[in-house]
């Protein structure tokens, strides 16, 4: 009895709605939908849209790529109007559903309510209009970029509540509130990584376009010529030979010491050696080499990249000389060695070719101890860590905590070291075999052997 008066009940409210109260409600819901799909697509199309081509399309005078940027430039008031409108519209949309259903259907209404606007919302309010908007972001971007910017507006105070809520929620759950934003480096720089694996930018502009992005993060003393590597002269020696010395030399800057090779008084080019042999005729071993001297210029081993390049041009100098802290000579940088992070090693005549790094039959590596981790990497597309140390030598003596003999194997972030030759306490070679998977394991692994 139960079940035929509700039927029975149902039918009778379903007769006093009139055709006319069916129409309107249905209409309002596909009108609710219609502006779900609204807020979905326009979620999807102004998150993935370029940043740089609607900056681009600013600036060639798009009036819709302007109100883009400023809409884009506050993301969190803009996806927080987007929610705050779609979920209005699709729980008013689901409301009006499930009132009419229940006056058509009796309480069964409700399942089937559920039911349709389930598959409705799922299919024209979801994935039509996001479908529709991703395959081309900034066309759909700057078509709903003006209703977007009213509904914005129009929700703010709502939106600027849900925000502190949210945030006092966060602080009072975790303690802290999390910036997960990565800085305009990261992103290029992901964005560089990317096409490079989807092959659509070469190894070599990856590796220019990288080498720009880490001037910021590299240091004078990890691209540095070592002292002991520094072609340098006495100036006491005789001037004729100074003269031969400085002529023969592959180098067109020569720094002279003077008492000791820490204490540097000048910096002789061979331009100037030239020009007073050519336009006087004094012999050379009259020739004042101390007056053609320029002062040094001293920078501290901690300058980064970037500002020692802005100091080279502000200067208008190629050639600077590296301290650390008590003042002490470690090396000289060049304006070439900073270009070189960039673009690779810039070879001339009298350059010889890049040295040190032996690939081998097997698969392993051998390489000389002051080959640096950046060149290898970049050499052999490794990911070895630089953060300790500069060269491969210094990188295993840190990791072992002792400087190996020959012989010696040892395994880090899944590459195998085993030390080939050793003079005195430098490191002179090592073979490396590189793991089969093709990547380093993030964390180090403990010391595998140590066999003499």
């Amino acid at each position: 009895m139960d079940e035929l008066s509700e039927i029975t009940q149902a039918a009778t409210t379903a007769a006093s709605l009139s055709l006319l109260e069916i129409g309107i409600t249905a209409g309002a819901i596909a009108g609710l939908l219609v502006m779900s799909g609204f807020f979905s697509g326009s979620e999807t199309a102004l998150t993935a849209t370029s940043r740089a081509r609607m900056l681009q399309f600013e600036r060639d005078g798009r009036k819709r790529a302007v109100i883009v940027n400023q809409l884009t430039n506050d993301r969190e008031r803009l996806i927080g109007a987007i929610l705050l409108g779609n979920n209005l519209v699709n729980i008013l949309a689901t409301a009006l559903a499930t009132s009419l259903f229940t006056a058509l259907l009796g309480n069964s209404g409700v399942a089937l309510a559920t039911l349709v606007m389930t598959v409705l919302v799922l299919i024209f309010a979801e994935v039509l209009p996001k479908t529709w908007a991703i395959m081309n972001p900034e066309r759909a971007a700057m078509f709903v970029a003006p209703m977007i910017r009213i509904a914005v507006a129009a929700f703010a105070p709502f939106v600027m509540t849900v925000r502190l809520i949210v945030t006092q929620t966060l602080a009072l759950v975790t303690g802290k509130s999390d910036d997960l934003s990565i800085s305009a480096h990261e992103e290029i720089r992901g964005t560089i990584d990317l096409h490079h694996q989807e092959q659509t930018i070469v190894k070599q502009d990856r590796d220019m376009l990288g080498g720009i992005l880490d001037l910021k993060d590299l240091t004078v003393d990890e691209v540095m010529v070592h002292r002991k590597n520094i072609n340098m002269l006495d100036i006491d020696l005789p001037a004729d030979e100074i003269v031969d010395q400085v002529i023969t030399s592959v180098h067109t800057r020569i720094p002279f010491w003077e008492d000791n090779q820490e204490n540097i008084i000048g910096i002789l080019h061979a331009k100037d050696i030239l020009k007073v042999l050519k336009t006087t005729d004094q012999p050379p071993s009259e020739i004042d080499v101390r007056s053609l001297l320029t002062e040094p210029w001293f920078v501290p081993e901690t300058t980064t990249l970037t500002d020692q390049l802005r100091a080279f041009q502000a200067e208008k100098r190629h050639f600077a000389l590296v301290i650390d802290e008590y003042g002490a000579l470690m090396g000289l940088v060049t304006l070439e060695d900073i270009l070189e992070e960039i673009v690779g090693d810039i070879l001339d005549e009298h350059d010889p070719a890049m040295t040190g790094v032996r690939p081998q039959p097997n698969g392993t590596v051998n390489v000389d101890g002051f080959v640096t981790i950046r060149d290898l990497n970049r050499a052999m597309e490794w990911d070895l860590p630089d953060e300790e140390a500069n060269t491969i030598a210094g990188l295993v003596i840190h990791e072992a905590q002792t400087i190996p003999s020959p012989g010696q194997q040892f395994s880090y972030y899944g590459y195998r070291f085993e030390i080939l030759r050793r003079f005195k306490n430098q490191i002179t070679a090592i073979r490396i075999t590189p793991p089969r998977t093709g990547g380093a394991s993030p964390m180090p692994e403990p010391l595998a052997e140590a066999r003499n």
